[in-house]
């Protein structure tokens, strides 16, 4: 193509050899149009860049290992970093300030393979420290849990065993561990022995059949476990979904042969749960939650805020405003998915669940592996807390009227 071609063909594709026309107006109309003044008046300047500091915001600060020495000054290295680090760091921060509020009731709620995940002995820690104060589970979590205070293994799984021979020799497997079918069968053969000394007529709940293990396991055995902590710490356990478990499912078996033997099965009724959570809630003056993954733990134990509100507003008695000033939450689960596990703390504004940051609220939100990120926060917060005496002011639920009770923090 000759040089005068390519010049009309570029000309051409610009619009410039097309007078009048559409294409030609607009591009004179975009240049006509320019407001240099506009254009300098909206673009940034060198000489009024911010050097951070004038506005406030807090620098970071690159991880000196050379200068850690605890798993505290670790995770508090990491709260001056970026990304999952940080968050870490800000959610040691926020259990430490639920800790060292001498009004703060916190509710520590877990879901997750977490006590056969060899986690158990951080629940125990966080109820015997003061950490925490109540523990909203799964009740597969806390019959495995059961299991290992009892004095029974969980066993390492092998990539590449056949679960179908697995299956035969009674290992039930759970991603890399394995349980014992052995192992439930003892366990129900000591949920029997206590369900034995429970007086029939008792309407149980998942409540009271976990402080009766606890208490069980409290005289009994020598290990720890977090229904014996719970139970000698006066901390309520509440499993909502109970009938979803390997407990559950040994008092199902308790009452068909109770019925098998011409006897009074025992009742049951979830709503002596909520109603004594509710009431336990509604006594505090603060309130911090301490979540492990998400699921039925975390909504019921979320729930309760909007329980009260609408008590209020429908009954016009009864209720009270009530919403969480502390939360931490270590959970993978992103938001996009639409399910409660992601949800984020934000959104439980809309709900009524929990303070803003505005007024006040604190929130931590950990996108990590549970396994990973709890027990530096943990254990980072434990040894903040190693010569420290807190005296906690904390209700109990009233039966008649509320007594108070005090939990020291040691």
């Amino acid at each position: 193509m000759r040089s005068g071609a390519i010049q009309n063909f570029f000309k051409n594709f610009l619009g410039l050899n097309r007078k009048g026309d559409y294409h030609n107006r607009s591009m004179r109309k975009k240049i006509q149009g320019r407001n240099p003044a506009a254009d300098d008046k909206n673009r940034r300047k060198s000489g009024e860049y911010g050097d951070g500091f004038r506005h406030g915001f807090k620098p970071l600060e690159s991880l000196d290992l050379s200068q850690i020495h605890s798993i505290d000054d670790l995770v508090r290295g990491m709260s001056k970093t970026s990304f999952g680090g940080r968050s870490v760091g800000e959610a040691a921060d926020i259990l430490e300030a639920m800790a060292l509020d001498p009004e703060c009731f916190v509710i520590l709620t877990l879901s997750g393979a977490m006590t056969v995940a060899k986690l158990g002995l951080v629940v125990c820690d966080m109820i015997e420290r003061g950490m925490v104060h109540a523990v909203i589970s799964t009740g597969a979590l806390m019959a495995h849990g059961f299991v290992e205070a009892a004095g029974m293994k969980h066993f390492k799984y092998e990539e590449g065993m056949d679960d179908q021979a697995l299956y035969k020799a009674g290992y039930d497997r759970i991603y890399d561990t394995l349980e014992l079918e052995k192992n439930l069968d003892d366990a129900e053969v000591i949920v029997t022995r206590v369900l034995d000394r429970i007086e029939r007529n008792t309407v149980l709940s998942s409540r009271l059949v976990n402080e009766k293990l606890g208490e069980y396991l409290s005289k009994n055995v020598k290990g720890r476990g977090v229904l014996r902590s719970a139970y000698e710490k006066k901390a309520p356990v509440y499993v909502p979904a109970f009938t979803d478990s390997e407990l559950g499912l040994d008092v199902g078996v308790y009452n068909r042969h109770a019925v098998s033997q011409n006897e009074k099965p025992f009742a049951y009724n979830p709503f002596l749960d909520l109603e004594h959570y509710t009431e336990t809630v509604k006594a505090q003056k603060k309130l911090g939650i301490f979540t492990i993954g998400g699921g039925v733990p975390r909504n019921w134990a979320q729930q309760v805020g909007p329980y009260l509100d609408i008590i209020d507003q429908r009954l016009g008695f009864g209720g009270a405003f009530k919403r969480f000033h502390y939360a931490v939450r270590i959970c993978p689960e992103p938001v996009h998915w639409g399910g409660l596990s992601g949800c984020t703390y934000s959104e439980g504004v809309s709900w009524g669940k929990f303070v803003p940051k505005e007024e006040g609220g604190r929130w931590s939100e950990v996108m990590a592996d549970a396994t990973i990120a709890w027990p530096l926060i943990v254990k980072a917060v434990l040894e903040r807390l190693e010569n420290k005496k807190i005296n906690k002011k904390i209700l109990e639920a009233p039966s008649s009227r509320p007594t108070r009770r005090k939990a020291a923090l040691t």
